[in-house]
């Protein structure tokens, strides 16, 4: 087998995240194919080898899966990167997430744990609450375009004009936005030779409030009057409604939003969502699960888990804008919040005072570096890391506490596979293990574990 060559074969099923696996009898060996769906027979061709194993790109789905029994319900499927699973029924994606899952975990637990399944999400599709479009081209020197990557590609943008995984408001508004910078001819900031001006737009919505935040994401190569464009936005007929519209400026060279300075154009820089009857006060930038009713039943899921708390000093860590904590801290003696982003620690204070809650409080900072500072001792630790999971160092202070439970809550289950090692090389043992669905139509999920020591 060789780079270049093309082969024809089966999806016989997908590992986490998106591995299709192709048998090619031919070679006595499997292939690894990204993008496809169990079942397809599909051509590819193969394109490199990483540590002993072919990877092939995929060329065309020569027959489409047993499977795929449904229509795509958006224009730009299947070439949008957003959405993978829109021609299988929800049930087939949950299954298939579900063997996903067991098989990882079967891989790296120690002895015998429950494994419960795969919790739906309430709601299939419109879901996200926030949602990063991109500008761009859809072929090289082609019309402005704004929304999501093609498939497996860094460069090309489809206009994702009716995107089925952001309520409708967020569409229009993703729409307004192009048509303004296309009708005067502005240019997007390509990524190589780093010149230009339109980098992203970010939209948050509140799926219960309704509440919206416009940011527009530049760089300072240009200046231009932004006054036109917010008259456009507040004229726009949306069922929710726009609460602060901001022109972020970002210089970075790297493709990620961030930013330099932040202006308000109108409004303010904040929107509030509802979460089992508590308020959160979200910022542009902070963290919060991005589908609002899933996550009222991943938190459910976190207050069975953790069990009986009274008494009990809680850490949360990685606390994002403070979501778990409190939902916690009625039920225990006090929660300790830990989170790197400021603006989110701020919002998450203000949060808990704005519910009534006193015995919360988050301090922001590092993990690693913010744990020599808390005199308190937790009884109990949540962990909520980012997607690439808790750096050693910080793991094995965390794991040095000794408690008698910690739940951990993964977005990325391979690195929640990683970091289980570790704890159990500590003396932990994973007793319970679920799932909610948060992304539905695409390869993640969130993955709950219980662990006691």
């Amino acid at each position: 087998m060789k780079k270049g060559q093309i082969f024809e074969g089966t999806i016989e099923r997908v590992d986490f995240p998106n591995k299709g696996l192709v048998y090619i009898s031919e070679e006595d060996r499997y292939v690894t194919v990204k993008n496809g769906i169990p079942g397809q027979k599909v051509r590819f061709v193969i394109n490199k080898f990483k540590r002993g194993n072919a990877e092939g790109r995929l060329l065309e789905v020569v027959e489409k899966s047993p499977l795929e029994t449904r229509k795509p319900i958006c224009s730009i499927f299947p070439e949008c990167g957003g959405c993978m699973y829109q021609t299988m029924t929800y049930e087939e994606q949950m299954k298939m997430k579900e063997g996903q899952i067991r098989r990882l975990m079967d891989e790296a637990v120690n002895g015998e744990y429950l494994f419960e399944g795969v919790k739906a999400s309430p709601k299939e599709f419109g879901y996200r609450n926030k949602m990063e479009f991109s500008f761009g081209d859809e072929y090289k020197d082609g019309p402005l375009s704004l929304g999501l990557h093609k498939k497996g590609s860094t460069y090309d943008v489809l206009t994702a004009s009716d995107c089925k995984l952001v309520h409708e408001d967020m569409n229009q508004i993703l729409l307004c936005v192009l048509e303004y910078f296309r009708e005067r001819g502005v240019g997007y900031y390509k990524k190589m030779q780093h010149i230009g001006y339109l980098r992203h737009l970010l939209l948050r919505r509140g799926d219960t409030t309704g509440e919206m935040l416009v940011n527009l994401v530049t760089t300072s190569q240009e200046e231009h009057d932004l006054t036109p464009l917010t008259e456009k936005l507040l004229s726009l007929s949306l069922e929710g409604k726009i609460v602060g519209i901001l022109h972020i400026i970002n210089d970075s060279l790297s493709d990620v939003v961030r930013s330099d300075e932040t202006r308000i154009l109108w409004g303010q820089d904040y929107f509030y969502e509802k979460l089992l009857g508590l308020d959160f006060k979200i910022t542009p930038f902070s963290f919060f699960q991005p589908n609002s009713k899933g996550a009222e039943v991943l938190y459910k899921t976190v207050r069975d888990y953790i069990g009986n708390i009274r008494d009990m000093t809680v850490f949360d860590l990685f606390s994002g804008t403070g979501t778990i904590g409190q939902v916690l801290a009625p039920v225990a003696k006090q929660v300790i919040g830990v989170e790197i982003v400021e603006e989110a620690v701020e919002a998450a204070n203000e949060n808990a005072a704005r519910n009534g809650i006193s015995n919360c409080k988050f301090i922001a900072g590092d993990v690693f570096q913010v744990l020599d500072q808390i005199t308190e001792k937790p009884d109990v630790i949540v962990l909520d890391p980012p997607r690439d999971g808790i750096h050693p160092k910080a793991l094995s202070k965390i794991l040095s506490y000794g408690v008698d439970k910690i739940v951990y809550i993964s977005c990325k289950m391979t690195s929640l596979a990683r970091d289980l090692e570790m704890m159990q090389m500590a003396g932990y043992r994973v007793e319970r293990v679920t799932a909610v669905d948060q992304f539905c139509e695409t390869v993640h999920c969130e993955v709950v574990a219980l662990l006691t020591f």
